[in-house]
């Protein structure tokens, strides 16, 4: 995958959506689905991807991501890379909620937010994804969405309206990238 000319692609739309899948977890926690954390690998996979947004100038405005434990700490990790830039709310609705709670985000987030990345679980994020991607994405890319996006994946998706006037099938799905991408960019 060749990152620079997918951000050159990005950065021809003025509003541009990162969804994400928290990174890898534990298979089990004592307390619950709620609590489950990131393995080594997954903290390894959150600071990767963030080195990769980076990188290709996608530092988001805004965080809207999942309150569960491993959403936050794939969150903190990433902010380690991105620095104080984004606004980060915790949303409960990312966790229990479903598709609506992606679109309650879009539909919040105001028009002086041109990156915004809505990180949260399977099948949700994937789901959701299907819904906003215009009939002329590219097919293989929509068929990994099918499959669902993996631990620490990114779907991208521009467009030149503001979020908060999103309709379902109208966003350009440009890619979806994960640490492995993002490793030798």
């Amino acid at each position: 995958m060749n990152l620079k000319k997918l951000a050159k692609s990005v950065h021809e739309y003025p509003y541009v959506l990162l969804v994400m899948r928290h990174a890898k977890t534990e298979p089990f926690h004592a307390q619950g689905d709620f609590n489950r954390e990131l393995t080594d690998k997954g903290l390894k996979q959150a600071k990767l991807v963030a080195k990769g947004l980076e990188r290709m100038d996608l530092v988001p405005d805004q965080i809207d991501a999942s309150s569960a434990v491993r959403t936050r700490q794939t969150c903190e990790r990433m902010l380690k890379v991105f620095g104080d830039k984004p606004k980060v709310a915790w949303h409960k609705s990312l966790y229990e909620d479903g598709v609506q709670s992606v679109f309650d985000m879009l539909a919040e987030c105001k028009p002086k937010r041109h990156t915004l990345m809505v990180l949260g679980h399977e099948p949700t994020v994937s789901m959701a994804c299907q819904w906003l991607a215009s009939p002329q994405s590219d097919p293989a890319t929509l068929d990994l969405l099918n499959l669902g996006l993996s631990p620490a994946n990114v779907a991208i998706f521009g467009s030149g309206l503001p979020f908060n006037s999103w309709q379902l099938h109208q966003a350009a799905l440009l890619d979806v990238i994960g640490a492995k991408d993002c490793k030798d960019a």
